[in-house]
């Protein structure tokens, strides 16, 4: 009698084989079901090869991908939904997305939970709905393959995906014990940093596990915190334009807790941001405009902001019509500090913001030009005569005044008095 190990071995051959077949017909599953039937009677949990290879759950609705791989259908489905073309196991580029049904594989499942009294998976239309104890053992087997030199870019795409996918990932990756220190392994950024395709996936993973909300302290927390920052910095100057996109929203999504934007600011990210503004690449820029947004309710950040650049920067966007809105509530942030007020009227930017507020903008827009406008008039009382004359031929802040929010309102009204009083001033002269 076939020992045990060459039982499995022989499971191993027919499994794969049926992992890659696309027939409906199978002419071998009996004998496939006798080695089945005592291979397995010496485990209780269902073997691997029934798992999805992507969510590590005993798969429902096996179907073959066109690069001959078996995965559990909704989960591959939402894996081409997100516009990936390549199979999550080999790479391999897809000549087509069609799903062809495993019904081989099928049957081999049923028949091993029958005959092992295992509760046959029932069909759900929520994917989410795995078992804690799934979720967690596979998760452990992820981060122990980002240790293996080669399991980790496998390991690194999965989780990437199933973070992205699944909140009960992200909850769990947070909650999983030395789970994100070893995203920060010396070892492994070292690794990514060498590596293009695994910093891209590792720089997304970190962005998917920091859209929950306890995960943004545990991130930027002790040892973790000067390796976590520095790899974000570093991969918002990566080669590949998605890597420094997700690495601005990464920062963009750990700067909305208050404890960790003095610590980002410090790391010299805020310089690395301005560069991609002032690259204007479209799928990076709004990402690196928000990350300034959350990082400038720091007063002090503002200081680090200005002396960095990005004054210019910004305005040079809003002269291009650039993301209009999020340029304006940035400049109209950093127009309190003295410098930025220097800057601005250097640029001669005035008469730009006032051709802003004769257009159809929106009020949030509205309020910030009349706002920088507001502090350019009250820290320098020799750009109110610029402005009155501006104000005098077009009566643009007037209509502010008249129809705008309480805030427009309020700042309008407040240059229009000053502007009166500088010309009541000047007629006593």
């Amino acid at each position: 009698m076939a020992t045990a190990a060459e039982l499995k071995k022989e499971l191993q051959r027919v499994v794969d084989a049926l992992m890659e077949e696309d027939d409906d017909d199978f002419d071998n599953l009996d004998a496939t079901e006798n080695a089945l039937e005592i291979c397995l009677a010496l485990q209780k949990n269902p073997p691997p090869q029934f798992n999805c290879p992507i969510s590590g759950v005993l798969m429902r609705h096996p179907v073959v991908l066109a690069s001959g791989q078996t995965y559990e259908e909704q989960i591959i489905q939402q894996w081409l939904k997100e516009g990936h073309q390549t199979c999550p196991l080999t790479n391999q580029l897809l000549p087509h997305s069609a799903l062809i049904p495993n019904l081989s594989i099928k049957q081999m499942i049923n028949n091993w939970c029958t005959v092992h009294r295992f509760e046959i998976p029932i069909d759900d239309d929520e994917t989410e709905d795995y078992s804690a104890n799934a979720n967690a053992e596979h998760l452990i087997q992820l981060l122990e393959k980002l240790s293996s030199t080669s399991d980790r870019a496998d390991a690194a795409k999965e989780l990437r995906f199933l973070t992205k996918r699944f909140s009960s990932y992200r909850v769990l990756f947070g909650e999983t014990k030395d789970a994100i220190p070893r995203l920060f392994s010396p070892i492994l950024i070292q690794n990514a940093y060498s590596d293009s395709d695994l910093r891209k996936d590792l720089v997304a993973i970190v962005l998917n596990i920091s859209t929950h909300e306890s995960n943004k302290k545990r991130i930027l927390v002790g040892e973790n915190s000067p390796l976590a920052v520095s790899f974000l910095v570093e991969s918002l100057r990566d080669e590949n334009v998605k890597t420094r996109s997700n690495a601005a929203a990464a920062i963009s999504s750990l700067s909305t807790l208050d404890s960790n934007k003095h610590s980002i600011s410090k790391s010299g990210a805020i310089r690395a941001l301005i560069e991609l503004i002032e690259q204007g690449h479209p799928f990076a820029l709004r990402d690196a405009c928000f990350a300034i947004l959350n990082l400038c309710t720091v007063f002090e950040n503002r200081e680090i902001v200005v002396r960095e650049g990005a004054v210019m920067a910004i305005v040079e966007k809003i002269l291009d019509c650039v993301l209009v809105d999020e340029m304006l509530e940035i400049l109209a942030m950093l127009s309190s500090h003295e410098r930025a007020i220097e800057e601005i009227e250097e640029c001669g930017v005035i008469f730009c913001l006032f051709g802003v507020l004769g257009e159809n903008v929106s009020e949030k827009s509205t309020e910030n030009c009349v706002s920088i406008i507001y502090n350019v008039c009250f820290s320098d009382r020799r750009k109110v005569r610029e402005i009155s004359e501006v104000e005098n031929a077009y009566e643009i802040l007037s209509r502010v005044a008249k129809s705008g929010t309480s805030r427009a309102k309020r700042k309008a009204n407040g240059i229009l008095e000053r502007m009166n009083r500088f010309a009541f001033a000047r007629l006593k002269q």
